[in-house]
């Protein structure tokens, strides 16, 4: 559980990590209609503007019941959002579980990489998190390389460890865990 008053901002050199709501629904749908994002991630490419709602009130709903934390990646003087990233689940004091998505046309130019830095080092710091995990669907090595890149240590295949849309996936675990150098 998390204990936060009001919603942090985070600041990169690109863009900064804000709270997902309703002015956000165009870019939200744009995000999850997209079957490149969606592919790895368990959501079904949404068909309209009504389910992008949805999925912004799940994210509200998560930070008002203190399980977790989504941000939206939104670049420097602009209001449209391109990702998202956050901590799908927190136990503060102990772990928290990442997940992230990002517009295909921003794929390779390290917004993710900073991105995922800046909530990292929030979560080392203001959740006193001992351990954090991802948890990535087979083949999605572009994840694989970006979570090895922040010295993620890969520990194993779960089999058939998530159920969505009437199937089983293995996912490979991954886990950084604090120490002096990611703090």
């Amino acid at each position: 559980m998390i204990n936060l008053k009001s919603f942090p901002v985070l600041k990169g050199n690109r863009f900064d990590l804000v709270e997902i709501n309703e002015t956000h629904l165009e870019s939200i749908f744009e995000l999850y209609s997209d079957q490149e994002v969606t592919k790895y991630v368990d959501i079904i490419p949404l068909k309209n503007k009504t389910e992008a709602k949805k999925e912004i009130k799940f994210y509200q709903r998560r930070f008002q019941d203190t399980i977790g934390i989504r941000w939206g990646i939104n670049l420097k003087n602009q209001t449209k959002i391109i990702g998202t990233l956050g901590y799908n689940k927190i136990i503060t004091g102990h772990k928290g579980r990442i997940g992230y998505d990002l517009q295909p046309k921003y794929w390779g130019k390290g917004i993710m990489t900073e991105a995922l830095q800046l909530i990292l080092h929030y979560g080392f710091n203001q959740f006193d998190l001992h351990r954090i995990e991802a948890e990535i669907m087979h083949g999605n090595i572009n994840s694989e390389k970006l979570l090895t890149k922040l010295q993620f240590r890969k520990e194993g295949v779960l089999r058939h460890w998530m159920r969505w849309d009437n199937n089983f996936y293995d996912i490979t675990m991954y886990s950084l865990l604090k120490s002096k150098n990611t703090v």
